[in-house]
């Protein structure tokens, strides 16, 4: 074997799985497992785990794959992550641990979020659950969402021997995971429902249909309800819009309710009471990972895509491994390109959308080159539907009905990155909540942070 290359890992084949929704990658066997492990030079100085928001001990636990010890593999990995079989399929890896890799120096980098999914996915089908509290602290703290920042944060309290609940506003737990990330990248039952299964094992309660700010308030849970400390990880689920002429038109969509309706509500599944537009062809705007779930969930239910970005493909935020699948399924990338008007029909239904070519300019703030109009250089696009992935922001409702709890200009809770301490005493807050909408891992990396920032507060 040779160690400059990783073990390739099987995947469905594009023709077929663009009319499916089954899970795209096939993860690793036992052999392809163990011999990617053996590629880890189980550095002194582990900059892959510098590089991973939570810490997990990465050559801790692939050296026990190399030694085919997938339970205690799964003991290391879990003392860090709460979701490993959802880490594994989603970070972006390739930026995080897998980027700071010694081994990509001269090569491929070790295939480290496909050996956590290996290790994950194995230890679920041997029915093996993270480790417990030994002793309880009787403490009360609330935790506000169950996506991946409270699930996080929920399950290193009950580690640490907190009595933990969590309120999620949705009839379903998991958040951003459930109804965000399409079942071909992250199977809900199989996957979602087992990590959240693990996480109340642990002793985490969790109450659905609870919508905090309206059902009950932040004060009242401390006030009232004996809780001694809140988390806020009630993530970004606000859409935004361009305000372009047209915008209103029907068939117009924010990524965040096709995905709902697909994702959550299960539109995608023709035996589903819940409609969802089956478009001819469809526009998405925008280039991030939730622009390729959109886009490539449209393509599963019929239509011809197109993803209108107005920066280059070296500029798109998506994952790379995320728009080579897209590309390969057949999605249409029209990129330098921007829409300024969306066109209706005499009955109020999209029929086109006008855009214009743009080129990269002189660097932004952040480093990233301006797209700049081409003048004269307008085209149109047919279609009948269109879907704005333009990002989210926090809902206000948990900000409006708690005093104290200081906000900024976009709407996020402000918050300290180190412990997630917020402006008002005993609560806090992490992931998109703060941040405004970000990845899996960093809202992961959040909820930790404020675990153990309210096991200071609380013991004290």
């Amino acid at each position: 074997m040779d160690g400059f290359v990783r073990v390739p890992v099987r995947e469905q084949d594009a023709k077929e799985r663009a009319k499916n929704f089954k899970e795209v990658c096939l993860g690793y066997n036992k052999e392809e497992a163990e011999n990617e492990a053996t590629r880890c030079l189980n550095c002194p100085n582990p900059k892959c785990v510098a590089g991973c928001p939570v810490s997990i001990d990465i050559p801790g636990f692939i050296q026990k794959v190399k030694e085919g010890n997938v339970e205690e593999a799964y003991q290391v990995i879990s003392k860090s992550s709460a979701l490993p079989a959802v880490c594994g399929r989603v970070c972006p890896q390739e930026s995080q641990c897998e980027g700071k890799c010694v081994r990509g120096i001269k090569g491929d980098p070790v295939s480290i979020g496909k050996l956590e999914r290996y290790v994950a996915d194995t230890a679920r089908e041997m029915g093996i659950k993270p480790e417990g509290a030994k002793e309880k602290k009787g403490k009360k703290v609330a935790v506000i969402g169950s996506g991946p920042s409270g699930l996080t944060c929920a399950g290193d309290l009950a580690k640490m021997g907190y009595d933990v609940t969590i309120f999620e506003a949705l009839h379903e737990a998991g958040g951003v995971l459930v109804y965000g990330i399409p079942e071909f990248r992250l199977p809900k039952d199989a996957v979602v429902k087992k990590e959240i299964e693990n996480v109340k094992s642990l002793g985490v309660k969790l109450e659905t249909d609870v919508v905090i700010g309206k059902s009950v308030t932040i004060d009242e849970l401390m006030e009232k309800e004996g809780f001694e400390a809140v988390f806020i990880g009630s993530g970004a689920g606000l859409p935004r819009f361009m305000n372009i002429p047209g915008e209103q038109a029907m068939g117009v969509f924010s990524a965040n309710e096709y995905l709902t309706r697909s994702n959550l509500m299960k539109a995608f599944d023709e035996n589903s009471t819940t409609p969802i537009m089956r478009a001819k062809k469809c526009v998405v705007v925008g280039g991030g990972n939730v622009a390729m779930d959109a886009a490539r969930t449209a393509l599963r239910l019929g239509a011809e895509v197109h993803v209108v970005y107005r920066r280059g493909e070296e500029e798109l935020p998506a994952r790379k491994e995320e728009v080579h699948h897209a590309k390969e399924e057949g999605i249409i990338f029209d990129l330098l390109t921007n829409p300024v008007e969306i066109h209706a029909d005499e009955n109020g239904w999209v029929k086109s959308i006008t855009c214009i070519r743009m080129e990269l300019g002189e660097p932004d703030e952040s480093g990233r080159r301006s797209p700049v109009e081409i003048p004269g250089s307008e085209f149109e696009i047919e279609c009948d539907a269109v879907i704005m992935s333009l990002g989210t922001s926090p809902n206000p409702l948990i900000s409006s009905t708690t005093e104290g709890l200081e906000v900024n200009r976009r709407k996020c809770i402000v918050a300290e990155e180190a412990n997630g301490q917020t402006s008002k005493k005993g609560v806090f807050a992490g992931g998109d909540a703060v941040t405004g909408a970000a990845t899996v891992i960093l809202a992961m990396g959040a909820g930790k942070a404020a675990a153990k920032g309210i096991d200071e507060y609380l013991s004290k």
